[in-house]
């Protein structure tokens, strides 16, 4: 690989804050490695909108940028989903519900946020999609590969 091929740190920081002054948001793309599920969040929701940050676990690239570029439009033609909303919110078809991350899990899954806010606090919210069988992975009857594909990142119950 040359150094014109070579992608670094400060290139993914500039595209970064490229996207988010062009579109209003970014979203990065962590893929599937060793058997871990692959995840897609957003950067700039907050920053543009106010809004919370969205993730989401073990969707492909396609499927999950699909969805989040559903949402920031909502968002931008001011028609947020109701994140608070029990009933969960149609997707792509499935019913998802959003669910409050637990900061404890931001190192762990959303660095290049934490770079882009510094210190500034923002929220987050994981959304959640079910099974085949309209099954959720706090479910009882949720598989443990469903659950372990699909981490929940917050208090289901709260």
């Amino acid at each position: 690989m040359t150094n014109s091929q070579h992608v670094t740190k400060d290139d993914l920081e500039r595209q970064v804050i490229h996207n988010i002054a062009e579109y209003c948001w970014h979203c990065v793309n962590v893929i599937e490695e060793n058997g871990c599920s692959p995840w897609s969040y957003t950067i700039g929701l907050f920053e543009t909108w106010e809004h919370p940050e969205l993730i989401i676990i073990g969707r492909s690239r396609a499927t999950s940028h699909a969805m989040l570029k559903t949402l920031a439009d909502d968002i931008e033609l001011n028609d947020p989903p109701n994140l608070t909303d029990s009933a969960g919110h149609l997707l792509l078809g499935m019913n998802c519900h959003f669910l409050e991350v637990n900061p404890r899990y931001y190192s762990d899954y959303v660095g290049f946020a934490l770079w882009f806010y510094r210190k500034r606090k923002f929220p987050l919210y994981q959304i959640i999609w079910p099974d085949r069988d309209s099954i959720y992975p706090w479910d009882q009857n949720a598989s443990k590969a469903f659950k372990e594909w699909q981490p929940v990142l917050g208090d289901p119950s709260a």
